[in-house]
């Protein structure tokens, strides 16, 4: 959960199509099916192993819910640095402390339309990061979790896309390519 104000309000930094901040808005009115350009970020846990941590959308979602995606993502609160909320999302959603947490995708930008109509609209920066232990998601989050072998995402990236969140079919295969 990004942190929330002292009123309980959670709030996304809005950018300009050059991916500057212009300003906030809240989490809960953000998403619609005109969202404007708003900062977030993915990240791919990898174990002592190189295995990836792949997580399913838990049901309650209000898009993509039961979906499998990357390990975890979110949004940056306003005047937080991205990796700092990398590790802060990995902890509440995961319950998972990162370790050598660095970009991959710095310049990773997508739209996507869910079944229900609501557009995501993200400059992403998309980061790996590595994991030990087990971890302990949050089910408001994640239904499941499963560690897979990169070649095995890859290949359901191509040839099963629609198994995946949009971002992640986007990602993957440009993670392969680094």
């Amino acid at each position: 959960m990004i942190r929330p104000t002292a009123t309980g309000r959670e709030f996304v930094v809005l950018l300009d199509d050059d991916h500057r901040p212009v300003g906030t808005a809240d989490k809960a009115e953000v998403h619609t099916a005109d969202t404007p350009l708003h900062l977030a970020f993915s990240c791919y846990v990898r174990d002592g192993a190189g295995r990836v941590l792949l997580t399913r959308r838990a049901l309650g979602k209000t898009t993509w819910p039961g979906v499998w995606t990357n390990s975890c993502c979110g949004h940056p609160a306003p005047g937080e640095g991205l990796e700092e909320a990398v590790r802060r999302r990995a902890e509440q959603e995961l319950g998972l402390s990162l370790s050598e947490v660095r970009p991959a995708l710095p310049d990773f930008r997508y739209r996507a339309v869910s079944a229900e109509g609501v557009v995501e609209n993200e400059f992403c920066p998309v980061f790996w990061a590595r994991a030990e232990g087990v971890p302990e998601p949050d089910p408001a989050e994640v239904a499941e979790y499963a560690w897979a072998e990169w070649e095995d995402l890859v290949a359901v990236a191509a040839r099963t896309p629609w198994l995946l969140s949009p971002w992640a079919v986007e990602q993957v295969p440009l993670l392969d390519r680094l």
